[in-house]
């Protein structure tokens, strides 16, 4: 099965670089963060699922932006929230 938004997903430049993790959990004062992706559509990062605000899904759910990615160094797959499948 392929997925339309992924083929299409650009590679936009991160807002900034994020070296404290999480921007909306550093500005919470939260530092438990797990993992941070990258939206592929606007280039906001924020925290994965595993992370206990889920802020890359909540982005997802306020914006509409189909597709993110692993912002871990060393990590390249991607994820569509629309057709849930990882590419």
């Amino acid at each position: 099965m392929s997925c339309q938004h992924l083929k299409e997903a650009g590679e936009p430049a991160p807002l900034s670089a994020y070296p404290d993790g999480c921007p909306q959990c550093v500005a919470g004062g939260f530092t438990d963060w797990v993992h941070l992706r990258l939206c592929l559509a606007c280039g906001t990062v924020a925290c994965c699922d595993s992370s206990p605000r889920r802020h890359m899904s909540a982005h997802h759910d306020e914006s509409g932006h189909p597709t993110m990615r692993s912002f871990e160094p060393g990590e390249t797959w991607r994820w569509c929230f629309i057709d849930e499948l990882l590419g």
